[in-house]
């Protein structure tokens, strides 16, 4: 089996696409949203590092207004909040795809750009301004998350954003032979 590489840097002079990385990125979150009184309408500017969900043809084509980024987290600092996430298991759990809401990405060794194993937050999924975006990225060099494991995130998101319960209608089949049991 080919190895195939997880990133490459990106020059601050290229347009964004899926799967950049993007540091300290403002994010706007809600705090308190009045519908009667909107100038009682309280926001945070939250910086994150963030990766572009965004699908790349939306991007390049400019057909969209918002841009989904998703935090993402070095696997040390993500452990601190859950001693799961700290013990191998969880590591190993990350690692197979089985937590859903998150998943893991590969150390990065490019030099200026080294960091640990990565976790996608896709719990938390933010909208940041097409334009604002563009411009904010003009001012660094970024990384930038290759195929086939750019396809994997975007699979793991659509799993996790996809998740729903649906009633089994239709009853189990059962065996002549089972049938005649149950008489």
């Amino acid at each position: 089996m080919s190895e195939f590489r997880w990133y490459k840097h990106v020059n601050k002079s290229e347009p964004i696409t899926q799967g950049d990385f993007i540091n300290k990125c403002p994010v706007a979150v809600p705090v308190n949203v009045f519908f009667d009184d909107p100038e009682k309408d309280k926001v945070d500017l939250v910086k994150y590092n963030v990766i572009i969900m965004s699908q790349a043809c939306d991007l390049s084509n400019e057909k969209i207004d918002m841009v989904l980024v998703c935090p993402v987290w070095p696997l040390t600092a993500f452990g601190e909040q859950s001693d799961f996430f700290k013990s191998t298991n969880g590591k190993n759990s990350l690692r197979k795809g089985e937590v859903s809401g998150y998943h893991l990405l590969n150390v990065c060794d490019i030099a200026g750009f080294e960091n640990e194993y990565l976790v996608v937050d896709l719990r938390n999924v933010y909208g940041v301004d097409f334009k604002f975006l563009t411009d904010f990225a003009q001012d660094q060099d970024r990384l930038r998350l290759l195929p086939p494991y750019r396809e994997h995130l975007s699979q793991a998101f659509a799993r996790f954003f996809m998740r729903v319960g649906l009633p089994l209608d239709i009853p189990k089949f059962i065996s002549d032979k089972d049938k005649k049991k149950s008489v």
